[in-house]
């Protein structure tokens, strides 16, 4: 039975105060004012005391209105016609949709149980060089991509999603400006991805708490699929507008800040999340990418420190590339001995000589005399950033693996690399 107060203590931004009993944390209710209905959910128990954050904001909220309690934390429809439609924050339809009043699933669960998971040993191609080549992302891993504001890291996220061989994508974003929703939208309409993918889509200017919300819809809906046996990449854009999110209230609550006024349960916040990752047995899969913007390209900032000891490894993205000394995927052993047997010789030796380059390219720039090898790196990094690192270029591994050799071979002899010598007579190009 439905628990109903008419007395409201106190307002304080969009914190309600009830004195109620029997309430438990996250419990969904809804606020009956002059305006409307709206829902609130339970966010703090002090004994009969009960907190609630309002999604749709105070405003127009008087003490004298009722507060309904349902008994039960937030839910989510789900249904196999969800594939190309867009929700809020709050499960609702953005598009002109009809609502999902049935089969409704909890959000915000507990993680798989170890005993239901396999080890990661799947690749997922993403047709991008700079991850299927050197840093290959796996089934069921949690990978963050650490960026700056100003970087392409929504352009990236659209063209894994248009690119990505998975079975469905579901994309979260939180504080998203009008116009990326629309990029995101425009960018997946037009590249044929729409029909498998699902939206969950907060902006700058809903509710606060929706934008909480986005990571537990997006991944109660993808355990759902995945336990169907559907391989869903879930994309999240920004984790770090999520834990601004997490400060907004934890200050409106009055509690004790942590580094730089963020709550000092941000790292469990986050990993109650990421921990969603999953490879069930006999069952689908859950991998998650999730952007997040580093104030001030700092990485001690507590967002992307707290992240780096959940997460598999990282993506950096910096000057409209990935990164490929700060990037790390650490399974990508688990998968790149089983794509092709140049592959890890490719990943290692390209990256040695690109290193070289770095280097020869600070003593050009210093007025250093060039020598003939020098003069060779310098060709050779050219040709790496613009045909293994430009975000733009799309071909397969194989095509990729290929055009490492071709680029060696346009660069070097083949005794001036690294690799061996078997290696050598099968795959470098016959002049």
């Amino acid at each position: 039975m439905r628990k109903i107060h008419s007395k409201i203590l106190s307002v304080a931004g969009n914190v309600i105060t009830v004195k109620a009993s029997g309430i438990s944390y996250e419990e969904l209710a809804e606020i009956n004012t002059f305006r409307g209905k709206s829902l609130a959910q339970v966010i703090k128990l002090d004994r009969d005391i009960v907190s609630l954050q309002v999604f749709a904001g105070s405003r127009g909220i008087s003490t004298n209105d009722e507060v309904r309690f349902f008994g039960r934390p937030m839910q989510v429809g789900f249904s196999e016609n969800m594939l190309g439609r867009i929700f809020n924050g709050s499960g609702t339809p953005r598009d002109k949709g009809s609502s999902l009043s049935e089969n409704l699933i909890e959000i915000a669960g507990p993680p798989v149980n170890p005993a239901k998971r396999i080890i990661p040993q799947r690749m997922i191609r993403t047709n991008i060089p700079m991850i299927d080549v050197f840093n290959s992302l796996v089934i069921s891993q949690k990978l963050p991509i650490f960026s700056v504001s100003g970087e392409p890291y929504n352009e990236l996220l659209a063209r894994i999603a248009l690119q990505t061989e998975v079975d469905m994508i579901i994309l979260g974003g939180i504080g998203l400006k009008y116009d990326e929703y629309l990029f995101f939208k425009d960018t997946l309409a037009e590249g044929g991805a729409l029909n498998r993918s699902i939206f969950f889509i907060h902006t700058a200017s809903d509710p606060i708490v929706e934008g909480l919300m986005i990571p537990d819809l997006c991944l109660a809906v993808a355990e759902k699929f995945a336990l169907g046996g559907k391989d869903v990449l879930v994309l999240l854009t920004n984790m770090t507008n999520f834990a601004d999110a997490l400060k907004e209230i934890a200050i409106t609550m009055d509690r004790v800040p942590s580094n730089r006024g963020y709550p000092g349960d941000l790292y469990t916040q986050l990993a109650a999340r990421y921990e969603k990752a999953v490879d069930f047995e006999d069952a689908g899969s859950i991998t998650i990418l999730a952007v997040t913007t580093m104030p001030g390209d700092d990485v001690t900032h507590p967002v992307p420190d707290n992240t780096g000891y959940i997460t598999e490894g990282q993506f950096y993205l910096r000057g409209g590339r990935i990164e490929p000394f700060g990037s790390l995927s650490r399974l990508k052993q688990q998968v790149n001995d089983k794509t092709r047997k140049d592959h890890r010789a490719i990943m290692d030796g390209m990256i040695q000589l690109y290193a070289q380059y770095i280097e020869t390219e600070e003593k050009r720039a210093m007025g250093f005399r060039m020598g003939s090898w020098d003069k060779k790196l310098l060709k050779y990094g050219k040709l790496f950033e613009s045909e293994m690192m430009d975000l733009a270029v799309n071909i397969s591994l194989e095509q990729a693996l290929d055009n490492g050799w071709r680029i060696l071979s346009s660069c070097f002899e083949p005794q001036e690399t690294s690799f061996r010598t078997e290696l050598i007579k099968e795959f470098w190009p016959k002049k």
